[in-house]
């Protein structure tokens, strides 16, 4: 990239040299690229077609090129990925949110009542200790998201429903830091709290019971399928967050036994698990005591989303 160039010029050439290194979309990941070097909208991309790239939009496209023609994913060098009505940002070292995630979201929304019911004499300690109920009466609804990595799904249930409350958790420390930056750049620092644990083991004895969900999106990734996977996946997203056992339901068996103790009666159990899995894991769920057991599919009609009551 030397001499003046237009962002046309930039484009095209973009284009054919990702084109060359196998991106699947070279054009879109030139458009993404673009976007993030100028700061221009993609629409806006278009509209400046002749408009020179100044020496340091240049540097930062440069940069950006390389990365990805070294096969990094995209999210992670402009930094966010959007996510239903939210951006949330993402970088190396935390799992980049997929549009099978929002699926979850959905199923977990459809579940819970649009509009709180009167809250049961057992929230009464949690609303105590800070949880928050609304002030004309009506009761918060609780949920823990676990595995939350960046808190793509605990910031978009708090911000599609304004009475749900989230307590999120990860084990990895840098998904920690990510997901509070989510929370805390969303203005959901009320609502939404985020733990340094495995699971459920930081939540403490009063969520026990009083839960109206808990949701998901664990490793579930089967070991044998873990070495099938695209190398802009296993070469930069954190295998913690992936592999899931050898049946992909390691993690997924240690969080419905927690869940079936921290959800109240009638709770909702929503988990995104691998398309294999799914069967096996609807058995698992009511060997552990739970009903209304069943399976959604996601934005390609592959079985993705476990969901029962308890």
């Amino acid at each position: 990239m030397e001499g003046i160039w237009t962002v046309r010029d930039a484009l095209e050439w973009t284009t054919g040299f990702l084109e060359r290194k196998g991106d699947a979309n070279p054009r879109l990941s030139s458009e993404r690229l673009m976007s993030h070097a100028t700061g221009l909208a993609r629409i806006e991309v278009y509209a400046n077609y002749d408009r020179p790239l100044s020496t340091e939009e240049r540097a930062v496209l440069r940069d950006a090129v390389q990365r990805r023609g070294a096969g990094e994913p995209l999210q992670y060098i402009i930094g966010e990925v959007g996510f239903r009505h939210i951006d949330i940002r993402v970088r190396e070292g935390v799992l980049i949110p997929r549009p099978e995630t929002e699926v979850l979201v959905s199923e977990v929304l459809a579940e819970l009542p649009a509009a709180a019911r009167p809250r049961a004499a057992e929230y009464a300690e949690v609303a105590e200790e800070g949880e928050g109920a609304e002030a004309d009466g009506a009761r918060p609804l609780l949920v823990a998201d676990l595995c939350t990595g960046s808190g793509c799904i605990a910031c978009s249930l708090a911000y599609e429903h304004p009475l749900i409350e989230v307590v999120a958790t990860d084990i990895s420390p840098e998904a920690v830091r990510l997901a509070a930056e989510n929370v805390e750049r969303l203005g959901l620092s009320e609502r939404v709290r985020v733990l340094e644990c495995d699971l459920g083991a930081g939540l403490g004895e009063r969520y026990e019971g009083a839960l109206d969900a808990v949701v998901s999106n664990p490793p579930y990734i089967p070991s044998a399928v873990m070495r099938e996977l695209p190398h802009e996946v296993s070469a930069f997203e954190p295998e913690l967050a992936l592999h899931g056992g050898a049946d992909g339901l390691d993690v997924y068996r240690r969080l419905l036994g927690w869940a079936a103790g921290a959800l109240r009666c009638d709770g909702v159990l929503a988990v995104e698990l691998h398309e294999t899995c799914l069967d096996a894991a609807a058995a698992l769920a009511r060997e552990a005591g739970f009903a209304s057991v069943r399976i959604a599919d996601d934005l390609a009609g592959r079985p993705r989303v476990l969901i029962a009551r308890r």
